[in-house]
């Protein structure tokens, strides 16, 4: 009686799986003998086609032991499939005595090992242990290589990670260092990171994003470090020439950020943008409306806010009251009505 194909002779998990692929029931079973006996979950198929179905039901099999003389689908057509689906089992094929030359095309295609019909019980045991023990080398070294590749990556993740924050602690130290020559800004961009991270929590920003404001803030003005101490601190206007100059403090900054701007996008808008205006007559770009970035609506407000309500080398300083009239006076024009209101709704103190 014919042994039925795609049946599984042993229980599930009793060992690594193997599919034994031969058009003759009588072959099968002396091969799902041998194998069995090594503890292998043997399921059977009797063409390349019903092979390609038990795999795909199954999964993949550790080892695969094919003859190539079958009909639908012969031994060499399902090996090439069985190398594109399933690149991790080892598979044997059984020839011929004489034919040779599908034994070399079937190791040409992928196989691990060819042996001649009729197999001898000994020589399958040895070649079909040979196979499984060197598929076994392989996925550990694949392993093996993944697990280093992953720990080199976070190596370099981890480097890349402090080298962008010794770069960010640097800048923060050029901010205050820029500060300490100016008494007039001493606390200036502190005060605004302050201001913007309870304006942006106002507005529903939350958790990470808090603190791109922080950071963005205490680097608003870091372009100020290449204006000349002359125009940063002269007590009367400015004349174009030094306002044209003291323009170039957003687009200044920004470059000096350009290390940062993948793990902080956020802080770069600030930096660049926190000049431009709703109406679209700021700087550096001409900006307008929802185009500005709204990081760099909220820290225009607050930042106008702290420059006013301090002395600076050209004016003294106006009351709080005065300030917060001035920026619901010109919200809609230079600042977002939106922003105005929340950082008024952030600040009831100084109202």
């Amino acid at each position: 009686m014919a042994i039925p194909s795609l049946r599984s002779s042993q229980p599930p998990g009793s060992g690594s799986s193997c599919l034994i692929v031969d058009d003759d029931p009588l072959v099968r079973q002396h091969l799902v003998r041998i194998l069995g006996s090594l503890g292998l979950s043997c399921r059977e198929a009797g063409s390349g086609v019903e092979a390609l179905a038990c795999l795909e039901e199954h999964g993949e099999a550790a080892l695969i032991v094919s003859d190539i003389q079958m009909p639908e689908m012969d031994g060499i057509a399902f090996l090439r499939e069985v190398r594109r689906r399933y690149t991790d089992s080892a598979v044997i094929m059984l020839t011929g005595v004489t034919d040779v030359t599908s034994a070399v095309e079937s190791l040409r295609q992928g196989a691990v090992d060819y042996l001649s019909k009729p197999v001898l019980m000994e020589e399958l045991r040895a070649r079909a242990q040979q196979a499984l023990d060197r598929r076994g080398l392989i996925i550990e070294n694949r392993i093996l290589q993944q697990s280093y590749q992953e720990r080199l990556e976070a190596q370099v993740r981890e480097l890349d990670r402090r080298g962008k924050e010794q770069f960010v602690g640097q800048i923060q130290m050029a901010v205050r260092m820029l500060e300490k020559k100016d008494v007039y800004t001493r606390g200036h961009s502190s005060r605004v990171a302050s201001y913007a991270v309870k304006t942006a929590a106002r507005m529903g920003y939350t958790g990470t994003m808090l603190d791109e404001f922080q950071l963005g803030g205490e680097l608003h003005d870091i372009g100020k470090i290449g204006t000349r101490d002359a125009v940063l601190n002269k007590p009367g206007p400015l004349d174009r020439e030094e306002f044209e100059e003291i323009k170039q403090h957003t687009v200044a900054g920004e470059e000096i950020l350009e290390p940062i701007r993948r793990e902080h996008p956020i802080v770069l808008q600030i930096v660049r943008s926190h000049h431009e205006r709703l109406d679209g007559t700021g700087f550096p770009d001409g900006l307008s409306g929802e185009a500005i970035p709204e990081a760099a609506r909220i820290v225009c407000v607050v930042d106008a806010y702290d420059a006013m309500t301090t002395t600076r080398a050209y004016r003294a300083s106006h009351t709080r009251a005065h300030a917060l009239k001035e920026l619901q006076n010109w919200a809609g024009r230079q600042f977002d009505p939106k922003v105005v209101a929340a950082f008024l709704a952030a600040h009831p103190e100084l109202d």
